[in-house]
């Protein structure tokens, strides 16, 4: 999973690497965000120091999210080649929260690079090894801060292209990755995917 990781991060490095500088103020999937900000997000992740989010959550009140918000910010003020490389620099880290443990920072890196990729029309194909890793975490395991409790109660995602499928219900099929997005939240991907419950899934993500 690790090896995954540290392969998506140096494809993203390499396709934020040429981006022009408008491209860098585009929006992402990534609500408020843009490329600049969700790409600071990702390298301020990988800071061997725990200080900055400590500061950071201090500033927030605790507030986890806020807390990402603010050292996202702050990250994103480095001009954008400092940014590509710590990303790419930064690539081989194997840090990651305990209670998530490695699949997160996987899951982190492919969700928020199709954050960036799908609106700019970039093209990239993750790692079916990565993909995998992604969509047991956010099924089976304990995605916080990735998919809350109840989200994908009743379905059951079918990945055409691995051949493999996660939980019970209502069918939801489509790419391994567009069903990640999808159960990270990204409602932009529910046009790529089809079945009984792709509608019920678009119904929790648009309530």
């Amino acid at each position: 999973m690790w090896r995954a990781a540290a392969a998506e991060r140096r494809a993203l490095a390499d396709d934020l690497d040429g981006l022009g500088g408008e491209q860098w103020c585009s929006p992402t999937l990534c609500a408020a965000w843009d490329v600049r900000t969700v790409s600071a997000h990702l390298v301020a992740a990988l800071d061997s120091s725990p200080w900055p989010l400590l500061a950071a959550l201090v500033r927030s009140g605790g507030r986890v999210h806020r807390a990402n918000d603010l050292l996202a910010r702050r990250t994103a003020q480095r001009p954008t080649a400092d940014l590509v490389g710590l990303l790419r620099g930064r690539a081989d880290t194997r840090a990651a929260p305990p209670v998530i443990g490695a699949r997160g920072p996987l899951t982190d890196v492919l969700v928020h690079a199709g954050d960036i990729r799908l609106p700019l029309g970039l093209a990239h194909e993750p790692s079916a090894e990565g993909v995998r890793a992604g969509l047991e975490f956010v099924v089976a395991g304990r995605p916080v801060g990735f998919a809350p409790r109840g989200r994908l109660a009743g379905l059951r995602l079918v990945a055409e292209d691995l051949d493999r499928s996660w939980g019970q219900g209502e069918v939801v099929a489509g790419r391994g990755i567009d069903l990640l997005m999808a159960a990270c939240g990204r409602a932009a991907v529910l046009e790529r995917l089809h079945g009984d419950g792709a509608v019920l899934l678009a119904r929790r993500l648009n309530p």
